[in-house]
């Protein structure tokens, strides 16, 4: 299938990027740091009720969330932008490739480099077996619920980045629209009728779900209809300025 062919190129593409390993390095730079001083606290704190998962790894995964914000658009802000402006999504467009294999490529292309990342920082969570006890079925959905906020985060991002020809703007543009829908739910706790619905429309409120350990099928609903959403905006884009092209 073309679209894994586009994806194991940008996956490539971005393990050539020396962007792509600053951005490695200082990610693991810092999980270490909070990873380290988490298990410093629980160290210290013996007598405490919570066990190594949720004082270690929930809080890791939790902030490791906000580091990913500020992440994903620097990654993504590239994806479609740049190949407009060197002119080679002109020659994608030109042969007989569609543009939803194009935009699923670049999708799984990224998402593949993302999960490197969040591999990487699993390995440091299930070190703390070999000393302790983990709750492997929490840990598991603290996994699934970041990956699944990655991609919510990729497609916004690569959406982003169909718009313009700057990759600054797109990471700029990526990061305001990502920080909105990321404390959207606190804007409704005022009692308001519309609370519900901006709970709901809350990246964040669904991925708290996973990191208390409850798996609910409206979570990933929610995360799997927002990726498709953005991705079928980024195919009509693309689709349309190859229209006008």
């Amino acid at each position: 299938m073309m679209a894994f062919t586009i994806a194991w190129r940008e996956l490539r593409n971005l393990f050539l990027s020396p962007l792509a390993w600053v951005l490695l390095a200082v990610v693991q730079a810092v999980q270490a740091w909070l990873f380290l001083s988490q298990v410093q606290g629980f160290m210290l704190s013996p007598g405490g009720v919570e066990g190594v998962t949720d004082r270690v790894s929930t809080s890791v995964y939790s902030f490791s969330s906000i580091v990913m914000l500020l992440v994903v658009p620097l990654l993504s802000m590239r994806l479609i932008s740049e190949e407009r402006r060197s002119g080679s999504l002109a020659l994608l467009s030109s042969a007989p490739v569609r543009m939803s294999d194009v935009v699923l490529g670049k999708f799984l292309g990224l998402m593949g480099f993302l999960a490197v990342l969040v591999g990487m920082s699993t390995l440091m969570e299930l070190s703390l077996g070999v000393g302790t006890h983990l709750d492997y079925l929490k840990l598991a959905g603290c996994v699934l619920g970041l990956l699944l906020l990655l991609g919510a985060f990729a497609a916004a991002g690569l959406y982003m980045s169909t718009l313009t020809l700057q990759p600054v703007v797109a990471a700029i543009s990526s990061f305001g629209l990502l920080l909105f829908l990321w404390i959207i739910g606190d804007m409704g706790r005022n009692g308001a009728a519309y609370s519900p619905v901006l709970a709901y429309l809350s990246l964040g409120g669904h991925y708290s779900s996973f990191l208390r350990g409850v798996f609910d099928s409206s979570d990933v609903s929610y995360y799997l209809l927002f990726m498709g959403t953005f991705l079928v905006l980024s195919v009509r884009r693309l689709d349309s300025a190859r229209l006008r092209a």
